[in-house]
């Protein structure tokens, strides 16, 4: 009797193994390519608890969550001979699991590689002007090319932004010196469009103050009240322009002499 329970016990020993074995339990963000006799089915498996039944069968956990890609910084000539490096983050996710397994060997890393010839390529066809200030729509250019070629492979690319332009120490420093240049243009222009307004404003007073010429006498008083309120010991006695009139030599005086 115990000559027969050992290879009884034996056998059920490796069948509840065997069996436990083949008891696969997927996560709700994780899908199983079964892989029969070396031939896909048609349909992965999960989420929840799924059978693989071995060694006939194999099973490819695929994750379906976004999956944030750092693309290293890149060497870039832009279209104006600039150098610079470039770094960026793509943002993608796998929405056929089949297609990720069976049309790529290595789809993170095939992605990682493409994002990297494609920001080199992109961004070596534009002036450094636009890859400084137009940003945004680099962006949804890298999105799209890097969505087109990454569908065959069940793979969608969600986002693509570019983190940080390097530059070398002379181009930051003719940066610089070309946005001090454009501040000191935008001042002197608005300093002379101011001293073109006062200009017209002060024609447009004297023009009112030749009409009538007991105005400047009131003017004159005006600016003494305000001299006066400031506790100045300054005195100023307006004299009339016609008392200077009569020392002034009259203009056909002076040709005839």
């Amino acid at each position: 009797m115990t000559e027969l329970s050992f290879p009884i016990l034996a056998f059920l020993v490796i069948f509840f193994g065997w069996l436990f074995s083949c008891i696969n339990v997927l996560k709700e963000y994780e899908r199983g390519v079964i892989f029969r006799l070396g031939r896909v089915l048609p349909e992965p498996k999960g989420p929840g608890l799924i059978f693989v039944f071995k060694p006939f069968d194999s099973i490819v956990r695929v994750h379906l969550r976004t999956i944030v890609l750092d693309v290293p910084p890149q060497d870039i000539i832009t279209k104006d001979n600039v150098s610079v490096k470039v770094n960026a983050v793509v943002y993608f996710r796998v929405f056929n699991p089949l297609n990720a397994i069976l049309q790529v060997e290595n789809y993170i890393y095939a992605t990682s590689q493409l994002a990297q010839t494609t920001l080199r390529s992109i961004l070596g066809q534009v002036q450094l002007d636009e890859l400084l200030s137009e940003r945004e729509k680099l962006n949804k250019d890298l999105q799209g090319i890097l969505d087109l070629h990454t569908d065959p492979w069940g793979i969608k690319v969600a986002l693509v932004e570019i983190k940080g332009v390097d530059l070398p120490q002379d181009m930051q420093r003719a940066i610089a010196l070309q946005a001090q240049a454009e501040r000191e243009k935008r001042a002197k222009i608005i300093n002379a469009d101011g001293e073109f307004q006062a200009s017209q404003t002060l024609s447009n007073a004297a023009a009112v103050l030749a009409q009538n010429p007991l105005t400047i006498q009131l003017r004159y008083l005006q600016t003494l009240t305000q001299i006066g309120a400031e506790n100045s010991s300054t005195i100023i006695f307006p004299v009339p322009i016609e008392f200077l009139r009569a020392f002034m030599p009259k203009a056909g005086e002076e040709k005839k002499e």
